[in-house]
């Protein structure tokens, strides 16, 4: 009698969750054009971090001799893979213009061999990042250390990547990847945000770069800095909302930038907890008096 009781139970709870799907959706049916697997597109992305550096993010064994081997497989299985959720991304999206899903396929297949191929270029810039990171922090003992251990790198690393599929037209996929590595190194990097080279987070906690952000070369900010948007009303999603940072600026922890006319000059220094919402003249050293 018990066990009827229970499965009745059961039964019912059942019946209940399936009808708040009817209510309020939610759901993310194979039989329909359906959204990107987070689970595959971090998959992915870890594939990327163990393509940008080979042998640090996992136990491999790797040598001169394997190298091309494990590079190979690993650089097909994430054209694949990649290829199908930037699919899925695109017909989603343009699924009322009833777009072919073979078209977005090939498109996503164009796409995912692109990034293949930026590889190289993506590398170049986050080890800039990495003797950025070196040379401007006296704890780090050595670059590897660098690659091995800072969350600062890690977001860069995911912000490199995830800016590219950005900037060539694949929806949600990057955010996905953002929002990852936000939740593993408390480091809040939009992937629409254009950051230059040799761009160093020490520490890291608390950092938020908006999505219209423009960050020039050889700047430095430390953690709990907000580079913000004065406003976050919906009608202004494609206007400027997020300052611009030029070169060789350095911002120290719990600043706060707001506003997509706000200019920082080059060669500026902006304080701890500092509140800014107007523009800073190059070469100023601006701080909370």
């Amino acid at each position: 009698m018990c066990i009827f009781i229970f499965m009745e139970t059961i039964d019912n709870a059942v019946d209940r969750i399936l009808k708040s799907y009817e209510e309020h959706g939610g759901i993310n049916l194979e039989e329909n054009t359906n959204f990107p697997n987070r689970e595959n597109v971090i998959t992915v992305l870890r594939d990327l971090q163990y393509l940008i550096f080979p042998g640090f993010r996992v136990a491999e064994e790797i040598d001169s001799v394997t190298l091309k081997f494990v590079t190979g497989e690993r650089v097909n299985r994430i054209i694949a893979m990649l290829s199908r959720e930037i699919k899925k991304a695109l017909a989603y999206v343009v699924k009322s213009d009833k777009v072919e899903n073979s078209h977005c396929f090939k498109l996503a297949e164009r796409t995912a061999i692109a990034l293949i191929e930026e590889i190289p270029e993506i590398r170049r810039k986050i080890v800039l990042d990495v003797q950025a990171a070196f040379e401007g922090d006296p704890a780090a003992h050595s670059a590897d250390e660098v690659i091995v251990s800072y969350p600062g790198l890690e977001a860069i690393t995911v912000y490199r990547l995830a800016h590219f599929l950005c900037a060539n037209g694949v929806p949600v996929i990057p955010r996905i990847m953002s929002e990852h590595a936000h939740s593993r190194t408390g480091i809040d990097i939009n992937p629409g945000a254009t950051i230059g080279e040799r761009f160093f987070i020490d520490h890291g906690t608390g950092v938020v770069i908006g999505e219209s952000c423009n960050i020039g070369n050889n700047v430095k900010i430390y953690q709990g800095v907000t580079l913000g948007a004065l406003s976050v009303k919906k009608e202004l999603m494609d206007k400027k909302r997020h300052p611009t940072i030029e070169d060789d600026v350095t911002i120290y922890a719990n600043a706060t930038i707001l506003g997509g006319d706000t200019v920082i000059g080059r060669g500026s220094i902006i304080g701890g907890n500092t509140w800014v919402t107007k523009s800073v003249p190059p070469g100023t050293t601006y701080y909370n008096q």
